[in-house]
């Protein structure tokens, strides 16, 4: 796998707002848009916290050093509900720290994959 970083960081709704509005007259004027790279904003310190709990970071780490081959799989690994883990683990895919793939077998496991090798924190000094 080719290194790749995350940088997850503090942007005001208004700037995240003032983006979209770009891309989206870029697109309108049949211009791609500006490439992105895989970050993640959040408007607020907070908010960041409320989603990137330690139990949510733990999944991340067993994920990207066990390579779990299940959600149940990762459940057994970390000790934890199986209905916990998967409600973690859509939140994190929802967000992009985590990819979902589907098995060919007859279960059709969804397996967790994080594709990086390391997430960068950026908190602007307000």
């Amino acid at each position: 796998m080719k290194i790749k970083n995350i940088t997850i960081g503090i942007q005001s709704l208004k700037k995240g707002l003032k983006q979209f509005t770009e891309t989206v007259k870029s697109i309108h004027h049949g211009k791609s848009p500006r490439a992105r790279h895989n970050d993640v904003y959040f408007t607020s310190v907070e908010a960041m916290r409320r989603i990137l709990t330690p139990k949510r970071l733990e999944l991340l780490h067993v994920i990207r050093e066990k390579h779990p081959g299940s959600i149940y799989n990762l459940a057994q690994t970390t000790n934890r509900d199986l209905k916990n883990v998967q409600d973690d683990v859509t939140m994190l895919s929802r967000i992009g720290l985590i990819s979902l793939s589907r098995t060919k077998t007859a279960r059709n496991n969804v397996v967790p994959r994080v594709e990086y090798d390391s997430l960068q924190l950026h908190i602007p000094v307000i």
